[in-house]
Parts: structure tokens; C-alpha cells; sequence
């Protein structure tokens, strides 16, 4: 075991990942507020929507207003989830757009489109790009990758090197996202070889980051400890190794400490413990960001995240969707040592 990291870079994944597993649509404006309150709390990374065809995630069928009307600060870095090449050629199409300052129809009114200085504004208004990151992904099931994007490993590897190739041309950072690393609900064990061949793969066509998901919360924190030891040993330095995990059993955080142990410092999380996965049924939500965030404070891990200000997003985004949500912290708010 390594000495555990002194600081984490956290990525919040909920506008995207969260909001996409709602059964109803939140309202445009309500996930504009949402995004700019959270890029305010002092976390560094956020995921906001993903340019998949509508039809199939009617939850973020608005990724071109939402990213028209956030006002995100340069310091943030905003990144998105591209499924194909043509979803690739919508975000560049967009950015392109919202960087000459042409206007976006459809904007959700009251919002920073509309204000001046927001993100949606003239182009000297626009102080930043819409995004700054892409995230590809697929799974390291050949049974979860048809289910969830119905093409084969091989097609899904062959398609993403494309859209790598051409996002690094255009000047994007870059994420691969390895669905089901640990465990496949339909195949059982998935082996460690196939997933870090994977990633090797999705490295060399041009991610610099490849997050492992725990897709259905099936990893324990014994086989992530040794998985991310020799999963740095394979890929190398200069590759960014994130662990993205499901509490969907309970176990989310106790692999975020494994992880920690093996030497991780970048995790995906979602605020209010938020999202999912849409196959198969009951693969529930992700590690609440204020879960960990509050644990890593405890062990006096640095993440230059006010956990205040996350816990009032998590209260805002309960009001919003008006039920309880997972998060731990949210009930019992953050710990207070007495003098």
C-alpha cells in the first residue's frame, strides 16, 4: 500500500450522469442553475450533458442550450460525453457556434444567455470555450456494451480512435470511460487483462485520462486495490487513472479508500448521490460527491471543495426533483468536532 494522496481532483458527473437517469426531464433553466451553483463550490471539473440522440437520453435533449446558458468560470474545466463521431461533430459544430457568439434558439429564459457576462453572450461577453473535455466510453462486456450502445467491443474501440483522433486535433483533453470494469451483470467476472487492453488501446489513440466504472456497484475493495496497482504498472505515468463508483450495494466508498490505497487521486462522483446506469434495472446511483468529499476532509485529504457550499446544491437539487435522495451527508449534514 501506497501513502494515501494529499490532494484529489474530483469530477462531478451529476448533470450529466444524474440528470440523464431521472424518470422526467428537469427543466433547462433549473439544470443551468444547478451547474452554476456547483461550478462555484470549488470543484475544479464538471461533467454537464452529453450530445446523444435525443430520442434515446430525452433527459439531455437541451445539451446545446444548457451549455448556450451556463456560467461556468474559466477556472472549471467543462467537459462531455460524446457516444459516436457524429455526436463529436455536433459538440465542435456548437462550440464553434457559441464561440463567434451566434446565438443558440431555445435558450432557457432568466438565464446566463440572457445576462450580461454570461456564457451565452456576445463574443466578447464569451470569456471561455463551451467545453474543454470529452469523455468516449464503452464497456469491457462484450453482453453490457450491445445492450448499452448495440455494437461489439471491437466496433465500439474501432469507432472511438476515430473520434479520439479527431478531438485531440481539435483540441480537447480527453477521457476514455471503461464501463463494467469490475463486474458484468450479465457475464459475471470480467477479466482484468480484456479491461487494461482496452484502456492501452484507448490511450494510445489519444485519452489522456481512462476512468474505470464500476457500472452496477459490483466491485469490492480488494480487487480495486490490486486492479488500480496494476492497472498504473501497464498503462504508466503519463496517463490520468480515475475511479468512477457506484454505491449501488453500499460499497462505494469503501472502494474509493481502496483506490486512495493504491494511489488514485481522481475520482468521479455525483452530487445527492444521483444517477446510474440504464441497463440493466437497479443499477443505482453513484458515490454522493459530498459523501466523499466529507471523507476525504476527515482523513485530511485536500480537494479545494467547500462542502457547504456542495451540500446546499445537493439540498437544491433534492427541491428540484422532490424526493429523498441517497446521500449520507445530506441527512446528517457534515461532522462538527465540539471545542
Amino acid at each position: 500500500m501506497s501513502a494515501l494522496p494529499r490532494s484529489v481532483s474530483i469530477r462531478e458527473v451529476g448533470p450529466r450522469d444524474g440528470f440523464q437517469n431521472e424518470p422526467e426531464v428537469i427543466p433547462t433553466a433549473r439544470k443551468v442553475e444547478l451547474i452554476d451553483a456547483l461550478a462555484r463550490t470549488g470543484l475544479e471539473r464538471l461533467e454537464v450533458t452529453s450530445f446523444v440522440r435525443p430520442d434515446v437520453i430525452p433527459q439531455l435533449a437541451d445539451a446545446a442550450e444548457v451549455l448556450a446558458a451556463i456560467d461556468v468560470p474559466a477556472s472549471v474545466s467543462v467537459s462531455v460525453l460524446i457516444p459516436n463521431e457524429r455526436g463529436l461533430e455536433a459538440a465542435l459544430a456548437l462550440r464553434e457556434r457559441l464561440a463567434q457568439g451566434a446565438p443558440q434558439a431555445g435558450t432557457a429564459p432568466g438565464t446566463a444567455a440572457e445576462r450580461p457576462g454570461g456564457a451565452g453572450g456576445s463574443p466578447a461577453a464569451r470569456s471561455r470555450p463551451a467545453f474543454d473535455e470529452v469523455n468516449v466510453f464503452m464497456s469491457a462486456s462484450e453482453t453490457h456494451n450491445r445492450k448499452n450502445v448495440n455494437r461489439s467491443i471491437a466496433q465500439s474501440l474501432a469507432a472511438l480512435e476515430v473520434v479520439l483522433a479527431r478531438a485531440r486535433w481539435a483540441g480537447l483533453r480527453c477521457e476514455g470511460v471503461i464501463s463494467t470494469s469490475f463486474g458484468c451483470p450479465y457475464e459475471g467476472r470480467v477479466p482484468v487483462e480484456r479491461v487494461l487492453s482496452i484502456a492501452a488501446s484507448l490511450r494510445d489513440a489519444g485519452a489522456q485520462e481512462i476512468g474505470f466504472g464500476d457500472t452496477t456497484g459490483m466491485a469490492n475493495p480488494v480487487q480495486v486495490r490490486e486492479f488500480f496497482a496494476l492497472a498504473r504498472e501497464r498503462l504508466g505515468e503519463e496517463v490520468q487513472l480515475t475511479a468512477h463508483f457506484h454505491n449501488t450495494r453500499g460499497q462505494g466508498l469503501a472502494n474509493a479508500l481502496a483506490a486512495l490505497e493504491a494511489g488514485v487521486d481522481s475520482f468521479e462522483s455525483s452530487f445527492g448521490e444521483l444517477g446510474g446506469c440504464p441497463v440493466p434495472a437497479g443499477a443505482t446511483g453513484n458515490i454522493a460527491t459530498e459523501d466523499l468529499v466529507s471523507m476525504l476532509h476527515e482523513m485530511g485529504i485536500e480537494t479545494g471543495v467547500s462542502l457547504e457550499a456542495l451540500l446546499e446544491c445537493a439540498r437544491r437539487v433534492r427541491e428540484v426533483l422532490g424526493r429523498p435522495l441517497g446521500s449520507h451527508t445530506l441527512v446528517a449534514g457534515p461532522i462538527s468536532w465540539q471545542p
